[in-house]
């Protein structure tokens, strides 16, 4: 039942070309981690469904009205390729002054080899919340079909829940991150990914 989807995904990795002369989507920005690095160092285009994202260097992509506060979920659904490099993917919570010096928000990363990661960005520094941990709910880089994994983050009165295709991987105390922000994707150096989706839920006030 899947087939064409993944047959169409395919043939953009056969054809990266394909990816030339699109625009970005329309009011979408990037932020790369080295300043100076111009929007050309990534290709990132509207392509149904979702998004397509070539990289060159680290860079989060996020449209500034996605915001989220309160308790919410954010999930999005991310398809990588074969032959992709040891690099993580994911999404980012709490974003704030993102074009600043002071840029922050909360990251949730995997990768093809079968990890997942939780940092936080705090201007130039990066302290860890969760260390990289080999978890079976992660749909590992394959051979041949595109890998897809679904994230997600659980907002809570009092805690944090990350979620890998409905699996809880992991939950931390709320107390002193900022969660109320802009939501958006992290992609790391020299990946091919095809985001399907990214979509905020507001749940209600809940522990």
């Amino acid at each position: 039942m899947r087939r064409p989807m993944r047959w169409a995904l395919l043939a953009v990795m056969a054809a990266p070309a394909m990816l030339t002369g699109q625009e970005r989507p329309a009011g979408w920005e990037l932020r790369f981690d080295q300043p100076g690095t111009p929007d050309s160092a990534v290709a990132f285009v509207t392509m149904e469904p979702g998004w397509h994202i070539t990289t060159g260097p680290r860079v989060i992509a996020y449209e500034p009205s996605m915001n989220a506060s309160g308790t919410y979920q954010v999930q999005t659904t991310i398809h990588l390729f074969p032959g992709a490099p040891r690099e993580a993917f994911g999404l980012f919570i709490g974003g704030a002054d993102l074009q600043g010096p002071d840029q922050s928000y909360t990251y949730f990363l995997i990768r093809g080899d079968g990890h997942f990661l939780i940092k936080q960005r705090q201007g130039v520094s990066t302290p860890t919340l969760h260390p990289w941990t080999k978890h079976d709910a992660i749909v590992p880089m394959g051979t041949e079909d595109p890998a897809t994994n679904v994230l997600a983050v659980d907002v809570g009165a009092d805690a944090i829940a990350f979620f890998i295709n409905g699996v809880e991987v992991a939950r931390i105390p709320g107390e002193g991150i900022q969660t109320s922000g802009i939501v958006g994707l992290r992609v790391n150096h020299q990946l091919d990914i095809h985001i399907a989706e990214l979509f905020v839920t507001p749940t209600g006030s809940r522990e």
